[in-house]
């Protein structure tokens, strides 16, 4: 059996040819690239071939050309697949950071920090719409300040692995993640300028309308979490 492996997000596939399309990334079978081809017939379970019994006729054909000396040909050697070329060092020190970056995972392991807070946020906002504590609404606030904080470098990372790491690929699931990412950002600030243009939203008749934008940032991080957990562990 061959194996295929996905040029985007290094899914690997087991088979005669690669999938039609790829069941992580979404990109297309010209992506794959075969890595390897394994099987082939088992020495314990193939047919032993039988010798066959020397003959008056064939020992005296074998005693004639031992006579003669045969010059065996010496075997050539294969040639050695060429080497890939080495990696050219980084520029300048944008790039080396760049690297870095990149090669220690930054942006799934800057996600978890957003991802942990927005729940706290939002049900802590839920809590002071439902039952009018003022405490409750300053504290989820705070928790969206850490959010908002941590949201450039989240971004920034998340750009710079789909550039290095999935080859800017805009497939189906590139594109969902994308905008769950930037719904993420818009509803976030949203709320924050809200927060600090009417603290007393939540108490308002609009107060409703405020806990809708920070479910819809929820469920849009949520979403781009989920996108981002296939990618890494390949399910």
């Amino acid at each position: 059996m061959k194996k295929w492996q996905c040029s985007v997000c290094k899914y690997v596939h087991t088979g005669d040819t690669p999938p039609e399309k790829c069941p992580v990334c979404g990109v297309g079978s010209e992506k794959f690239v075969l890595l390897e081809e394994t099987g082939g017939p088992d020495p314990k379970t193939a047919p032993m071939k039988k010798e066959a019994k020397p003959t008056e006729k064939t020992a005296a054909k074998a005693a004639d050309t031992a006579k003669i000396p045969v010059e065996k040909p010496v075997p050539k050697s294969a040639p050695k697949p060429a080497e890939p070329p080495p990696a050219a060092p980084p520029k300048n020190l944008y790039e080396r950071i760049i690297g870095l970056m990149v090669k220690h995972h930054a942006h799934p392991v800057s996600v978890h920090f957003p991802n942990g807070i927005l729940p706290a946020a939002v049900v802590l906002f839920v809590l002071a719409w439902m039952f009018n504590f003022d405490l409750f609404v300053k504290a989820g606030f705070i928790n969206l300040i850490f959010v908002i904080l941590a949201l450039p470098l989240v971004l920034f990372s998340g750009i710079i692995e789909w550039k290095k790491k999935y080859n800017q690929a805009l497939t189906t699931l590139f594109k969902i993640k994308i905008m769950a990412a930037a719904l993420t950002a818009t509803t976030c600030l949203i709320s924050v300028v809200w927060y600090l243009l009417d603290p007393n939203v939540l108490s308002s008749p609009k107060g409703w309308v405020f806990i809708l934008v920070n479910i819809v940032m929820l469920a849009s991080a949520g979403i781009a979490g989920h996108i981002g957990g296939k990618l890494v562990f390949k399910d």
